[in-house]
């Protein structure tokens, strides 16, 4: 979810969001000034048509080290009037705490301007990406679908083949996935302050011998800090709320984390844990309403880096498609097999 900084437009910006929705204004530059939400220049259009417009007049509009935001008025409508492309400028080499700032601030202004009137939004961060040639890979790449690893495509399978039944935290029960142990009361209200962004860290263990799942750590938890929160000997579950922008919004990821540092569990932990994952992540989500946006698995705690959680949250998205490629064949097969074809009397001749 992407978190406000309390900044708001001004009087004069206000003023003028009332008055530019006919189609005396193309483009308008707006800019973070003295904790408001300041306008900073506006162009009409110099053609009849946006996509001639792009181009030209966002670009001599940008800085090279400052961020902002430009509203572009495309040529569509609807009963609210025109539609508008909200672009967002965050260039590679301005400070971190302006991008922040503007991150955090976006959700503010298309409320101010009014959300709904915002069709499409654009998010730069240099200036080839600013170009029409960067909208269209810009939509292209957006519009893409999200590839799936092997894990993923499985999951997949298994959540349309699932039986349903009801869990409770005080229950065990067996299902087609695994069985599920009870949670302890400690663990149960220590899950509750994670939903209500009391912790932003949580880790489970399996009590074997109680057949429970309890409590194991709520320690304040960072991106640098979570590999050490990983057991070396032991499985243990995670779940980690990762703070993180991304295309301009900041944005606040719960992962739940599966670690099972390999052969150095016993067995018998090794499949209590894989069996009671699943029922355990239906409980978390239907009993106390956790939202998980990526679940994984990871058996080396080193895996755990803010590149590695950026990059399985928010895939890259690939358009090219490797083309098949034909295995070859054994080395020595021999030379290639003679056929003979029967000629009118029934001999035989080489073909």
């Amino acid at each position: 979810m992407s978190h406000q900084t309390g900044i708001k437009a001004n009087e004069e910006l206000l003023s003028f969001f009332g008055r530019c929705r006919d189609r005396d204004v193309r483009v308008v530059k707006i800019s973070i000034d003295n904790e408001e939400l300041s306008l900073a220049e506006y162009s009409g259009p110099n053609s009849d048509a946006w996509e001639k417009d792009y181009e030209s007049l966002i670009q001599p509009m940008l800085e090279e080290s400052q961020p902002c935001y430009i509203l572009f008025r495309l040529d569509s409508k609807d009963n609210a009037g025109y539609n508008w492309l909200l672009f967002t400028w965050s260039p590679d080499n301005s400070p971190v705490r302006q991008k922040m700032l503007y991150a955090s601030t976006k959700a503010t202004l298309k409320n101010e301007f009014g959300a709904a009137q915002i069709k499409e939004e654009v998010f730069a961060t240099s200036l080839e990406e600013s170009t029409w040639e960067g909208y269209l890979k810009i939509k292209r790449n957006r519009d893409a679908p999200v590839p799936l690893t092997m894990a993923e495509e499985e999951l997949a399978e298994i959540k349309r083949t699932e039986v349903h039944s009801d869990i409770g935290i005080d229950t065990k029960h067996q299902t087609l996935q695994g069985v599920l142990f009870p949670l302890t009361k400690n663990a149960y209200a220590a899950l509750e302050k994670f939903r209500n962004k009391q912790l932003n860290y949580v880790q489970l263990k399996i009590e074997i011998d109680d057949e429970v799942i309890e409590l194991a750590s709520t320690a304040d938890t960072n991106v640098q800090d979570l590999p050490k929160r990983v057991p070396e000997s032991h499985a243990r579950y995670h779940l980690f709320n990762f703070p993180h922008t991304h295309e301009g919004d900041y944005l606040e990821s719960l992962v739940f984390i599966y670690s099972m540092p390999g052969y150095n569990c016993s067995i018998k932990e090794r499949m209590l844990y894989s069996s009671c994952k699943a029922p355990l992540i239906a409980a978390l989500e239907s009993q106390i309403g956790l939202v998980m946006e990526k679940r994984m698995e990871i058996d080396n705690a080193t895996e755990l880096t803010e590149d590695f959680l950026r990059e399985e949250i928010h895939p890259t998205k690939s358009l090219n498609r490797p083309m098949f490629a034909k295995p070859k064949g054994p080395p020595n097969r021999g030379a290639k097999r003679l056929t003979k074809a029967r000629d009118s009397s029934g001999l035989e001749e080489a073909a």
